[in-house]
């Protein structure tokens, strides 16, 4: 199965925040948004353009959508992905969904991933919504 990653054109930043902080109603206005929520923490990733005042933050992401739906039965598919990034010293923040993965990677490294994946037979598009 010869599989496709559409890079959203989208910057992300990774938000930190205490677990007990109210998620900021700006983040649900939002198309595209990812929250998740421990008894230790909060992290937020959203658009850079979304200022929120958190803990701590990381920003300059790019999303690399694995372009799905890639179902529960659907093994190894992330571990390659992550694999084929590792081996070319490119560090990642995973998310996902009931129908994808998602992965993050710095934008400054966006270029070293695409050849990484594509040198290894993944398809790589450009993704406008």
């Amino acid at each position: 199965m010869r599989l496709t990653l559409a890079v959203h054109p989208t910057l992300y930043t990774i938000h930190s925040f205490a677990a007990d902080t109210a998620v900021p109603s700006v983040v649900f206005e939002q198309p595209t948004y990812f929250l998740a929520k421990t008894r230790e923490e909060m992290s937020i990733v959203i658009d850079a353009r979304v200022p929120l005042d958190s803990l701590e933050q990381e920003s300059n992401w790019r999303c690399l959508e694995i372009l799905g739906p890639l179902g529960f039965s659907a093994t190894g598919i992330h571990a390659k992905i992550a694999t084929t990034l590792a081996d070319a010293h490119v560090c990642i923040f995973s998310l996902s969904t009931f129908d994808t993965d998602y992965i993050l990677v710095k934008w400054d490294k966006l270029d070293t991933a695409i050849k990484a994946l594509r040198a290894k037979g993944y398809q790589v598009i450009e993704y406008d919504r």
